[in-house]
């Protein structure tokens, strides 16, 4: 589950308990964290997220229950860059200069958390805004960018556009599939299994999954998001069960396709659906991916699951993968 989820899941189940919210809003130079990172303190002291990579947790877990404490909102900037920068008697190395801001989330939640939450539901976008400086009288505090009052100046303000997980279906509900649901769910996708064999097909065997469907047609449109979002992984090991989900897969309009198998296997689907009049033209073989997956190297299920993952990475972002010790600028830069 995405953090930001996490946040809100952890709120709707703590319903009339105040909490603290520490948001990451301004980078300068190296960090291990973006602008956008979250880190939630509830009244019982329970904390979930992060801000850093673990060494600004500890002082920012102490602000925040000033905070609750105070019901007053405040800023933190963490200065790295010098060479021997210390934190309780140790120096972080990070080269960056990190400003976090702090603010109370009372028994009654503030309107974005609601309407965030229900966003998320629906699969829309929400542009959020936090007001973490002087903003042309805006009261300081995450909002819906929308509820701004007139023009302020973006000066102290962090804007973040928080969209949708994305859509992964997995065709093929077998033990194998199980892996590539945890890890997905692991890393921010809405992942749906589809199979046509029904004691496959079951929440019981994959209770992470946003949906698990037994299908007794092939019409797969039903389970696709609109337009180019989707990414698909054929992977039912039947051959026949794999060909009918590719007659349906094809002519849709994927971010992504991979099949399981063999490169030969593939091939031969492709020919007879050829033979059948569905050829697959240039378009579409350039979002098949098959063999599914980045040569990693393993071959157990959960190896397999890791390097589908990776690739759908690579092609969700727009980056091709690379060492990163390869690669020249900062981690994070394009």
């Amino acid at each position: 589950m995405p953090e930001l989820a996490q946040i809100l899941a952890a709120l709707a189940a703590a319903p009339g308990r105040p909490a603290v919210l520490a948001t990451l809003v301004q980078v300068e130079g190296s960090s291990y964290r973006r602008p956008g990172a979250r880190l939630l303190l509830l009244a019982d002291g329970t904390h979930l997220g992060s801000i850093s990579g673990g060494c600004l947790e500890e002082d920012v877990v102490q602000r925040a229950g000033r905070v609750l404490a105070s019901g007053r909102p405040e800023c933190a900037t963490y200065d790295t860059t010098a060479e021997n920068d210390l934190v309780w008697g140790v120096g972080l190395g990070c080269q960056g200069v990190v400003r976090i801001f702090i603010e109370p989330l009372p028994a009654a939640r503030p309107r974005w958390v609601g309407a965030l939450s229900e966003n998320l539901r629906a699969r829309r976008a929400t542009t959020l805004a936090v007001v973490h400086g002087e903003a042309n009288g805006a009261a300081r505090g995450t909002c819906v960018a929308g509820e701004l009052p007139g023009e302020p100046a973006d000066a102290g303000i962090f804007r973040e556009t928080v969209s949708a997980p994305p859509p992964l279906v997995i065709f093929g509900a077998g033990d194998d599939a199980q892996p590539l649901v945890r890890l997905a769910k692991e890393t921010g996708w809405h992942v749906t299994v589809v199979d046509a064999r029904p004691a496959y097909a079951t929440a019981m065997r994959f209770p992470r999954a946003d949906a698990v469907v037994t299908v007794s047609r092939w019409d797969v449109g039903e389970f696709l998001a609109p337009g180019e979002e989707t990414f698909a992984v054929v992977m039912t090991h039947r051959y026949t069960d794999d060909l009918q989900f590719l007659r349906a897969l094809l002519p849709q309009p994927l971010a992504y396709l991979g099949v399981l198998g063999p490169r030969k296997r593939t091939n031969r689907l492709l020919a007879q659906l050829q033979e059948e009049g569905l050829a697959a033209g240039p378009e579409v073989l350039a979002r098949l991916h098959a063999p599914v997956g980045l040569d990693l190297g393993g071959d157990t299920p959960a190896a397999v699951a890791l390097a589908i993952l990776a690739e759908m990475h690579s092609r969700l972002s727009g980056r091709a993968p690379v060492n990163l010790r390869d690669r020249p600028g900062s981690i994070h830069g394009r």
